[in-house]
Protein backbone atom coordinates (compact mmCIF):
# COMPACT_ATOMS: atom_id res chain seq x y z
CA UNK A 1 0.00 0.00 0.00
CA UNK A 2 1.12 3.12 -1.38
CA UNK A 3 2.40 6.29 1.67
CA UNK A 4 -0.27 9.02 1.63
CA UNK A 5 0.27 12.68 3.03
CA UNK A 6 -2.37 15.47 4.08
CA UNK A 7 -1.41 18.77 2.07
CA UNK A 8 -2.63 21.39 4.22
CA UNK A 9 -3.91 24.66 3.55
CA UNK A 10 -4.33 27.33 6.98
CA UNK A 11 -6.82 30.11 7.68
CA UNK A 12 -7.20 32.53 10.11
CA UNK A 13 -9.43 35.34 10.96
CA UNK A 14 -12.95 35.51 11.64
CA UNK A 15 -13.96 34.15 8.48
CA UNK A 16 -11.18 31.06 8.35
CA UNK A 17 -13.80 28.55 8.96
CA UNK A 18 -16.03 29.62 5.82
CA UNK A 19 -12.89 30.11 3.74
CA UNK A 20 -11.65 26.80 4.54
CA UNK A 21 -15.07 25.47 3.61
CA UNK A 22 -14.79 26.73 0.47
CA UNK A 23 -11.12 26.13 -0.58
CA UNK A 24 -12.79 22.18 0.23
CA UNK A 25 -14.92 22.96 -2.86
CA UNK A 26 -12.78 23.67 -4.90
CA UNK A 27 -9.84 20.43 -3.64
CA UNK A 28 -13.28 18.13 -4.33
CA UNK A 29 -13.46 19.69 -7.95
CA UNK A 30 -9.65 19.20 -8.25
CA UNK A 31 -9.45 15.60 -7.78
CA UNK A 32 -12.81 14.82 -10.25
CA UNK A 33 -10.91 17.08 -13.35
CA UNK A 34 -7.30 15.61 -12.22
CA UNK A 35 -8.93 11.48 -11.46
CA UNK A 36 -6.87 11.36 -8.12
CA UNK A 37 -6.78 7.83 -6.86
CA UNK A 38 -8.11 9.29 -3.50
CA UNK A 39 -10.80 11.38 -2.81
CA UNK A 40 -10.35 12.28 0.61
CA UNK A 41 -10.60 15.87 1.81
CA UNK A 42 -11.84 17.81 4.69
CA UNK A 43 -12.21 21.23 7.14
CA UNK A 44 -11.04 21.37 10.29
CA UNK A 45 -11.57 24.12 12.60
CA UNK A 46 -8.93 24.83 15.27
CA UNK A 47 -10.40 27.84 17.26
CA UNK A 48 -12.60 30.56 16.10
CA UNK A 49 -9.70 32.25 14.16
CA UNK A 50 -8.06 29.39 12.71
CA UNK A 51 -8.82 26.70 10.35
CA UNK A 52 -7.47 23.93 7.95
CA UNK A 53 -8.25 22.86 4.43
CA UNK A 54 -6.91 19.26 3.44
CA UNK A 55 -6.32 16.86 0.56
CA UNK A 56 -5.03 13.48 0.71
CA UNK A 57 -2.36 12.62 -2.02
CA UNK A 58 -0.47 9.09 -2.74
CA UNK A 59 3.19 9.80 -2.34
CA UNK A 60 3.38 9.30 -6.08
CA UNK A 61 1.10 12.10 -6.78
CA UNK A 62 2.40 14.39 -4.05
CA UNK A 63 4.81 16.19 -6.62
CA UNK A 64 2.65 17.64 -9.13
CA UNK A 65 -0.53 18.41 -6.93
CA UNK A 66 1.61 20.51 -4.37
CA UNK A 67 3.31 22.09 -7.26
CA UNK A 68 0.01 23.25 -8.53
CA UNK A 69 -2.01 23.51 -5.45
CA UNK A 70 0.76 25.07 -3.47
CA UNK A 71 -0.60 23.72 0.33
CA UNK A 72 0.81 26.15 3.39
CA UNK A 73 2.45 22.54 4.80
CA UNK A 74 1.94 18.59 4.34
CA UNK A 75 1.97 15.90 6.60
CA UNK A 76 2.31 12.24 6.68
CA UNK A 77 -1.73 10.42 6.38
CA UNK A 78 -1.94 7.63 9.04
CA UNK A 79 -5.57 6.26 8.51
Amino acid sequence: MEKKLKLIWDFRGPDAQKTAEHHEIHLKEFIKAENLKNEITGVEIISDLYAVAFLVVNESEMISVRDRLRPHRGEWYNL
